[in-house]
């Protein structure tokens, strides 16, 4: 499972700047005004290969009432869920009481708890720390979350005593891992007892009925599998009760510990924002995806071919899908989903070896050539394997990190067909080498010097006699 760190402090310390800062994203709201934030937001961080899930919550008051007082329970359920808690304060403004306040409701959960001093640029970190001692926290760092001064070095100190999510032996003997996400309500309990062939979750018809993913392992053709039923994630307009907006923290851990995701749409409703959301979070976490569109069957043929267009027409950024037409209640084309995990599967920790990365990148090249920049044409080498799950192309050459979006897209697409790699996302990253004949060129330049500079001596010597 990914590791939780939750975000807490008052308001306008700096939590969503920070959030913005660790998911390199715009998703939260930022501005110089306190209360901004009121619902939870959720986003993947990365420092190096150390993947983590970060929770911004709203802002903790010393007197709260009404709405607030509702979003502050909310704020202390992210703490309970949260392996790390990030307690911001505001350098500038010093220890206030509302600070000492939050301290006495945070010590009960017994929970690891990092004060991180924000809003520090231009000042003393020392003299600036000095001010915090008194709430006793043994782990303190200063940062400027705006300018992104000092939050490396706090990531690498938060996550080094937590576990790495590297996969191991036990991992690898529950098989193929593979997460049910959807919105409520759309089959995902009664696919995963279809699949299964018996009453394993509960399946009914109220959405919000599933609250934690459940890990189930079975075996199919005599091959293990796992599969994750997860709670169904809505808008979060809609979300009022506090153990089902947590859960919205387990699904995202679900879809990043398994290996497949098989998202289960229903043929009935209109694909929406939320279906939207959970696709980014299923691509930002790199995983092989499925589709499945529930309730297929009593449907009429023509709307059939519409819902057919439309998925073709909004899925058409996730061509690389293998998208099914099933009924988890009766169980029609539930079957046929497995070609399709296996298949993404193998394609997302397929090894690929170097030589054969290289000759397929000459030959897009020789197809279709890159680009000029400021005059001077691209030029790609050499590619190697990077990574899997998914698949990561390092692809190498002079001006390589100048290359547009519409041309690495065009590579994209080419790895992928030659290589057959269907249900996974592909990522490509380009390094630009230094000239390697740059130190020669100017050596012999000065050679040339020399030697026409000798040339022209013994020409004057010769004139000057004749």
């Amino acid at each position: 499972m990914k590791s939780v760190i939750a975000l807490l402090g008052r308001p306008n310390v700096g939590k969503s700047t920070l959030f913005n800062c660790l998911t390199r994203s715009r998703d939260a709201l930022v501005a110089d005004q306190p209360g901004l934030t009121r619902d939870r937001q959720f986003g993947i961080g990365r420092l190096g290969d150390r993947p983590y899930i970060v929770v911004d919550t709203g802002g903790l008051s010393d007197d709260p009432e009404g709405i607030d007082d509702l979003m502050q329970e909310q704020v202390m359920q992210a703490v309970v869920e949260a392996d790390v808690v990030l307690f911001l304060v505001d350098g500038r403004a010093g220890m206030t009481a509302g600070d000492e306040a939050i301290m006495a409701r945070l010590r009960p959960y017994g929970k690891r708890i990092v004060l991180v001093v924000n809003k520090t640029e231009g000042l003393s970190s020392t003299e600036t720390s000095i001010d915090f001692m008194s709430l006793g926290l043994a782990e303190l760092h200063t940062i400027a979350a705006a300018h992104k001064i000092g939050v490396d070095k706090m990531m690498a100190a938060v996550l080094a005593p937590l576990p790495d999510d590297g996969e191991d032996e036990a991992d690898d003997d529950q098989g193929i891992r593979i997460a049910v996400v959807g919105r409520p309500n759309v089959g995902k309990s009664t696919l995963v007892n279809r699949i299964l062939g018996e009453e394993r979750v509960v399946a009914f018809d109220q959405p919000g009925t599933t609250r934690d993913s459940i890990f189930i392992p079975f075996v199919r053709d005599e091959e293990p599998y796992t599969l994750i039923d997860t709670a169904g994630v809505r808008r979060r307009s809609r979300v009022s009760e506090a153990i089902e907006k947590f859960s919205i923290i387990k699904t995202l851990q679900a879809i990043t510990t398994a290996h497949v995701v098989i998202l289960v749409l229903d043929a009935h409703q209109e694909i929406s924002e939320q279906d939207a959301r959970l696709l980014g979070m299923i691509l930002e976490s790199g995983r092989a995806l499925v589709i499945a569109v529930n309730k297929w069957d009593g449907m009429t043929q023509d709307d059939r071919e519409t819902i057919r267009s439309e998925l073709e027409r909004k899925l058409s950024f996730i061509s690389f899908a293998q998208c099914h037409f099933i009924s988890a209640l009766h169980g029609s084309g539930v079957g046929d989903l497995f070609a399709s995990i296996r298949k993404a599967y193998d394609s997302s920790t397929r090894k690929l070896s170097t030589p054969s990365l290289t000759r397929l990148l000459q030959a897009a090249v020789e197809q279709h050539q890159p680009p000029l920049v400021r005059g001077r044409r691209i030029k790609l080498r050499y590619a190697h394997q990077g990574g899997h799950t998914p698949p990561l192309i390092i692809v190498h050459g002079n001006q390589a990190s100048a290359v547009p979006a519409a041309y690495e897209r065009y590579l994209e697409n080419y790895f992928r067909k030659q290589l057959k790699l269907d249900g996974t996302p592909i990522r490509l990253q380009f390094k630009s080498g230094d000239n390697p004949f740059k130190d020669k060129k100017k050596a012999l330049t000065k050679e040339q010097l020399a030697r026409s500079s000798k040339r022209v001596r013994k020409d004057a010597r010769w004139n000057k006699k004749t």
